[in-house]
């Protein structure tokens, strides 16, 4: 293996200058809101921004350190550091909870939180177990090991409870699909064990993540028409409300179809699209009744956060506080802004927004700068992620592709729920903005995620 003629030539600069750009952005966002003019330095460790300071320098000399080591190291100890972090998400447990949740390891100010930790270890793993196998002769073996990667730590972080990090871990089925390894086998595996039945494939199995994706949107619509009320032609004096309004409206979409294709379809191509609406009723039928029955047996406040989402119910100054005053500090910003250290809603002294520089450090940003401001910064976000995935695709080997798509997975993850958390398009479940939020083990984590993607692509050529 020859040694690259210099890191500094071979690093990819449109990355790591997007990455620095962030990084300053939102040490200057955090400087904004949390400044104490008895503290005014930007290096007093009193204060957060010291601290988030401090941590950027341990990141860095991290980050160094990483470009100091051979890149083929992280394929060898992906096994063992997947297991340290699973023994610190297991000690976690057993510590004092702070802030109701178990998920903190150390003292005070300097604690580390592992859940960060162990999205960079799931990765590492999921990305040396990945490019091991022979994708075309994948088993319900390999395809239930690859879930089992990222599934632990996903219950151990269930347990702490984190569900902002809990929804992260869902970003690697993205990857695995991406990698071609699909639910084929164990799909194939149930059908297969009932007497008479034989496949060969499933179309399920191969579009789990389309499948994935409208059995949500079916969800969310359940949700939302949930109390509309229905009023069918041939039940006059008659309501129906729900879900059974929903089922019936379905039943008359799916008649009405039938009579169509009956009248004016060809006559070979019936039979086939008859099948498809009927299962198409069975299923969407099926899963309305499953979602309304899983709803209703929810806890209240459970309910209630759900339903303040969907806009089904309005508590602006109860449950639903923290989303509608971070909304109202983004709006509060117009166009252009209200300019550098001029955020009134969102500051720490109005103590108006809760959490404005960690999970809502978007607010005082796009206050001081406005929807161009916004703008601007989503953008950089997008060209980040858009790097990535071009880093991914040019990777000679699977191992560094696989990795370099896990963290585009994750990024985007934490980006798009964060930013919908601050403008009333998420939940608030506690996610923090990369390279921006205030927190230590966030920024390392993240920071240390990019050093190693920007080593790995540094010696692509060296890695044959």
């Amino acid at each position: 293996m020859r040694k690259s003629d210099s890191i500094i030539t071979n690093i990819d600069w449109p990355l790591f200058v997007s990455f620095i750009i962030l990084i300053i952005f939102g040490m200057a966002t955090i400087y904004s809101v949390a400044f104490n003019e008895d503290h005014p330095a930007i290096f007093a460790l009193s204060e957060k921004y010291g601290k988030q300071l401090l941590w950027l320098g341990i990141s860095f000399f991290a980050g160094l350190l990483i470009f100091l080591i051979d890149a083929d190291i992280y394929r060898k100890v992906a096994f063992p550091v997947y297991l340290v972090t699973l023994i610190l998400l297991v000690i976690v447990l057993f510590m004092p909870p702070i802030n109701g949740a178990r998920a903190w390891l150390g003292v005070g100010s300097m604690g580390v939180q592992p859940a960060e930790f162990a999205k960079i270890a799931t990765a590492l793993l999921l990305s040396k177990y990945i490019s091991e196998l022979v994708v075309k002769l994948q088993t319900t073996k390999t395809v239930l090991l690859a879930c089992l990667i990222f599934f632990i730590p996903s219950i151990l972080v269930a347990m702490q409870p984190d569900a902002g990090t809990l929804v992260v871990f869902s970003s690697f089925l993205f990857v695995m699909y991406r990698e071609g390894l699909t639910f084929d086998p164990i799909i194939l595996g149930v059908l297969n064990s009932i007497p008479g039945i034989k496949f060969k494939s499933t179309w399920l199995g191969s579009h789990f993540i389309p499948v994935l994706f409208c059995f949500l949107f079916l969800c969310v619509l359940t949700l939302v028409l949930s109390n509309t009320s229905f009023h069918p032609w041939f039940f006059p004096n008659t309501t129906f409300k729900g879900p059974t309004g929903i089922i019936i409206s379905l039943f008359i979409f799916s008649l009405l179809a039938l009579l169509f294709i009956r009248q004016f379809s060809v006559k070979r191509d019936r039979s086939r699209i008859l099948l498809v609406i009927a299962l198409g009723f069975i299923i969407t039928s099926g899963i309305t009744l499953f979602v309304s029955t899983a709803f209703s047996s929810l806890a209240k406040h459970q309910r209630d956060r759900i339903e303040l989402v969907l806009g089904l119910k309005e508590d602006p100054d109860g449950r639903d506080y923290n989303r509608n005053r971070a909304m109202a500090a983004v709006g509060s910003g117009g166009a252009f802004g209200k300019g550098y250290k001029e955020a009134s809603v969102s500051s720490l002294k109005s103590n108006h927004v809760p959490e404005s520089e960690t999970d809502f450090i978007f607010c005082p940003y796009a206050e001081e700068w406005g929807f161009l401001g916004s703008i601007l910064l989503v953008f950089i976000y997008i060209f980040m992620l858009m790097r990535i995935i071009y880093i991914a695709e040019r990777q000679r080997l699977a191992f560094n592709r696989i990795y370099a798509y896990c963290v585009a997975m994750i990024l985007f993850y934490h980006f798009a729920i964060n930013i919908g958390m601050n403008i009333g398009f998420a939940p608030v479940i506690g996610i923090p903005l990369p390279f921006f939020s205030y927190g230590g083990s966030s920024i390392l984590s993240f920071c240390i995620m990019i050093f190693i993607l920007l080593k790995l692509d540094s010696q692509r050529k060296d890695m044959l």
